[in-house]
């Protein structure tokens, strides 16, 4: 089984969703800093569905109220698709999609729609329900076969398994875009590889504080493509759902706020394939090194939305081209027209021993073999505190991330 990536471990300092309307959105500071309400004159993601695969969503929220397709839960993976008992599903559905009613949380693509998944997690140790519960694979393969155009994954494990590997090069054939937190294990000293953030196709996140350094415990490594806000604002933290914690920290709330980010992009520009969507999370990302050397600390860099939506010139390139087909050992065939196949380069991640080539550098490394896969352990959760990197601001209303390239 899978763990919460980035598990929203948060000071709990009640913050009540029914407080004014400054109350949660006031914390949300990376709001003002992407300069959201000028992005929402664009669009606020309508039109645009998000698989959200983690703890469960509480659809009752008052920032998910009619924001939530319980209806469009695929029936082989339904079970506990509401039913969330530590609050990290609901509060990535709420920052990816939450409509900030009564002072609640508001997502970065508030007219986007959330298909709720609940997996089977280290965090919820009910054996019974878990037997009932779907795995990563099963959630994945399902997610991948709804009208979702995204899915967001803030789980994660420390050694591939070649049946999710297998589930998230389907849903990649099948034009989704895939983002997934790439875990908190930053200030362990050996490092730990996460995936599925770590296996190509899936676009990994990193996390940065409200300073826009690097959070020091974001893991690292090959496997890192960009960088989002991952600390510092308030995200629920139990099962009461009376009110939430303040100082929430992790790569699941920066892998919920990219695939805000991406929900905006699509909205604004529907006929886009998900090559395009990527290629413009990556043209406009922030960062000081070259384009062609991406750091393992925040990838291609901090994304910046807004440039793609305030640019009605910019330009998407090819539709049929994978911008990260050199990451990912080649373009893969999609069924709706995403991208097309060519040869796999040596880095080609058609063996679980060889997933690390994308997440290569700095002491990351694969922990264990194919025996030791997401079916017989659970995946965890990610969330934590701290963080610490030397950052600069750039032009375009943003920051890059400044640290060390990775190799290669």
């Amino acid at each position: 089984m899978a763990a919460i990536v980035g598990a929203l471990a948060a000071t709990t300092v009640g913050l009540a969703p029914t407080a004014a309307a400054d109350g949660a959105q006031s914390k949300q500071w990376y709001l003002g800093l992407m300069q959201a309400e000028k992005m929402w004159k664009v669009t606020t993601g309508k039109g645009v569905k998000v698989a959200v695969i983690d703890s469960g969503v509480n659809a009752d929220t008052s920032s998910l109220k009619g924001q939530v397709l319980t209806d469009e839960v695929p029936k082989s993976v339904a079970y506990g698709a509401t039913d969330d008992s530590v609050g990290h599903g609901t509060t990535v559905a709420e920052l990816i999609a939450g409509t900030g009613a009564g002072g609640s949380l508001k997502g970065l693509a508030p007219g986007a729609k959330i298909i709720p998944i609940h997996i089977k997690l280290e965090e919820l140790k009910d054996k019974a329900k878990n037997q009932k519960t779907p795995d990563s694979t099963a959630a994945i393969r399902a997610a991948a076969d709804t009208d979702a155009k995204i899915i967001s994954m803030s789980f994660g494990t420390d050694a591939p398994d070649p049946n999710e590997e297998a589930a998230i090069k389907y849903a990649a054939s099948e034009g989704k875009l895939l983002i997934a937190a790439v875990g908190n294990e930053g200030q362990k000293k050996d490092g730990v590889i996460g995936y599925p953030a770590a296996y190509p196709y899936a676009l990994g996140i990193a996390a940065a504080d409200k300073t826009l350094t690097a959070s020091k415990f974001s893991s690292s490594g090959g496997y890192v493509d960009l960088a989002a806000s991952g600390q510092g604002f308030p995200g629920w933290c139990d099962a009461t759902f009376r009110s939430y914690c303040d100082n929430v920290n992790g790569t699941s709330p920066a892998a919920a706020i990219t695939s805000g980010a991406a929900a905006l992009i699509w909205s604004a520009h529907p006929d886009w394939t998900v090559n395009q969507v990527t290629r413009a999370l990556i043209d406009t990302a922030g960062r000081t090194w070259p384009k062609n050397s991406p750091s393992k600390y925040g990838g291609y860099g901090l994304i910046r939305p807004r440039l793609v939506l305030a640019n009605p010139a910019y330009n998407p390139g090819p539709a049929h081209v994978d911008p990260l087909a050199k990451d990912n050992g080649g373009d893969l065939l999609a069924k709706s027209g995403s991208s097309t196949a060519t040869s796999s380069s040596s880095s080609s991640a058609s063996t679980p021993s060889q997933a690390p080539e994308k997440g290569s550098t700095g002491g990351t490394s694969a922990a264990g073999s194919s025996a030791d896969s997401s079916n017989d352990s659970d995946s965890t959760l990610w969330i934590t505190l701290g963080a610490v990197a030397a950052i600069v601001v750039i032009g375009g209303g943003g920051v890059a991330l400044m640290r060390a390239g990775r190799a290669r």
